[in-house]
């Protein structure tokens, strides 16, 4: 049975998207790991503020550190005092 033009087009087509969306899963698994490091804060990168990541030196410190303030009392913890301490998360107007 040969092939006519339009059914080989929608195979050519079908097969076209196929391999497009296997390769965006390839690349996106690799790139999108590390790829928020690179990006500035203003275009939506990690904020300054961001934890380590995980398995890196300074995220053991970050734990280690972080587990201490735990244990400690609430007065000894040295938190920001420029925090909010509202549940909601924003100082009260007065």
């Amino acid at each position: 049975m040969p092939l006519t033009p339009r059914p080989f087009a929608s195979l050519l087509a079908a097969a076209l998207l196929a391999c497009s969306l296997a390769g965006c899963g390839t690349i996106n698994e690799k790139l999108s790991a590390g790829m928020g490091d690179y990006i500035p804060q203003w275009a939506g990168g990690l904020p300054a503020d961001a934890p380590p990541r995980p398995g890196t030196a300074k995220y053991d410190d970050f734990m280690k550190e972080r587990e201490r303030k735990r244990l400690l009392p609430a007065d000894q913890r040295g938190d920001d005092p420029a925090k909010p301490s509202t549940p909601s998360g924003l100082n009260p107007v007065h």
